[in-house]
């Protein structure tokens, strides 16, 4: 599923300036980018299929960076053009950043900036986001990364409503997407938003694939874990903690549960998964808050208790330390941000919280959103990302001068969101 508000009104767009065409589409590359993200918008935008009726870009590859740029395997690539051919362009691409804990160049930063004062699409596939973020282009917008590096973003650009349960959130003139094959879905978007459902699908076929995808990174994201674990022994352990989150239990008690030592349990856990047990538990506890404090009423106490934190001074500890915000100022932006024909009605199964449709044990996940209403999905639900196989969030705020200025510059802009 995507976030799309481009139904949204148009006063929030700049028109695009003179110098800037609408069918140019420049991917800006880095050395150690992925070749797979970068190949995305290559193979969508520079390839001429006219006569499969898809209307036809002009691509401009522009390197971000002095050259050669060595990518996945060892390639090198040589861009054929620079920063300044940006200038020409009426979509920006950055396919993929090579770290998310390095910040990139000022150069290009700026670059970004320029585009978008001008008028020009600014487009984010996966850790792009990161850049996109550096440059101050999603201060108070929703936008999505891959779920592995959500809560990084998150925590070092709070004011980013960032949603790793999405495929792709389209905010008019900045757009971004989840990891790896969600750039397809976010390109094929782009050609639709341009030239309509046909020229979408016929190059879906082109590249067989689905013109729209279901769904979204959220069969990857609750489950948090890497497909690979469900063979082995350790899966019964975390399928029996996901289905206990009501319960007060420790790493111990999984760690006796898998028949092992802590010592082992622990090291262990993090070779499978890439993380630590109790970061893991704690993080599920807070995406079972998430949820509890977006389809219920429940008060905060009530909350704590149904998610296993010992007492709702921890809950609200570590829901700050993974979201930036207060469990209560969370349950209120979201509300504020939702209409009020789709908030949960009262009592629909007779319970104390009024969460429709859960007639389950009080410890599970209520019923998911329904997948037709967009604009619950711009809340920052970042928690749940960080769980297995993500890098330690990094506490450092990226915040340079040149984004700093930019931000304050652009902040009575109308349409503008504003930041929780």
């Amino acid at each position: 599923m995507s976030h799309d508000s481009t139904a949204a009104p148009e006063a929030g767009v700049r028109k695009l300036s003179g110098r800037r065409r609408k069918e140019i589409v420049a991917v800006l590359l880095f050395s150690g980018g992925p070749i797979f993200e970068s190949s995305i918008p290559l193979s969508v935008f520079g390839i001429d299929r006219q006569d499969a009726g898809v209307p036809r870009y002009r691509l401009l590859v522009c390197g971000g960076e002095d050259g050669p740029l060595r990518t996945t395997g060892g390639l090198e690539l040589s861009a054929p053009h620079g920063l300044e051919a940006i200038s020409r362009a009426g979509t920006v691409v950055v396919p993929a950043w090579r770290s998310i804990t390095s910040p990139p160049p000022d150069e290009a930063l700026d670059a970004l900036r320029r585009a978008h004062e001008e008028g020009a699409r600014i487009v984010g596939l996966c850790t792009g986001a990161f850049v996109l973020a550096a440059a101050g282009l999603l201060d108070g917008r929703p936008a999505t990364t891959h779920w592995m590096y959500a809560p990084t973003l998150a925590k070092r650009y709070p004011s980013v409503h960032v949603d790793p349960r999405e495929l792709f959130v389209d905010d008019g003139d900045v757009l971004t997407s989840a990891g790896t094959a969600a750039g397809i879905d976010l390109c094929l978007h782009i050609v639709r938003t341009d030239h309509g459902n046909e020229a979408a699908g016929a190059l879906a076929r082109r590249l067989v694939v689905p013109p729209r995808r279901s769904g979204g990174q959220e069969r990857y994201l609750d489950r948090s874990l890497p497909e690979e674990i469900g063979a082995d022994p350790l899966a019964e352990v975390v399928a029996w903690a996901l289905e206990h989150l009501h319960e007060q239990f420790d790493v111990e008690t999984l760690a006796a549960r898998a028949y092992m030592s802590r010592r082992t349990f622990d090291r262990r856990f993090r070779s499978l998964t890439g993380s630590a047990p109790l970061q893991w538990l704690i993080t599920q506890r807070v995406l079972q808050a998430q949820r509890l404090l977006e389809t219920s009423d429940y008060s905060v106490d009530e909350v704590a208790g149904r998610c296993g934190f010992r007492s709702p001074v921890a809950l609200r500890g570590h829901f700050r330390r993974q979201l930036g915000s207060s469990p209560a100022a969370y349950r209120a932006a979201y509300r504020a941000r939702r209409p009020q024909a789709e908030r949960p009605q009262q009592d629909v199964d007779g319970g104390p919280g009024g969460m429709p449709g859960h007639t389950g044990h009080p410890g599970q996940a209520p019923a998911a959103l329904h997948p037709e209403h967009p604009v619950p999905l711009q809340s920052r639900r970042t928690a749940a990302a960080s769980a297995v196989g993500a890098s330690p969030a990094l506490s450092a705020a990226a915040s340079d001068n040149g984004r700093e200025a930019y931000i304050s510059a652009r902040a009575s802009l109308p349409g503008q969101r504003s930041a929780t």
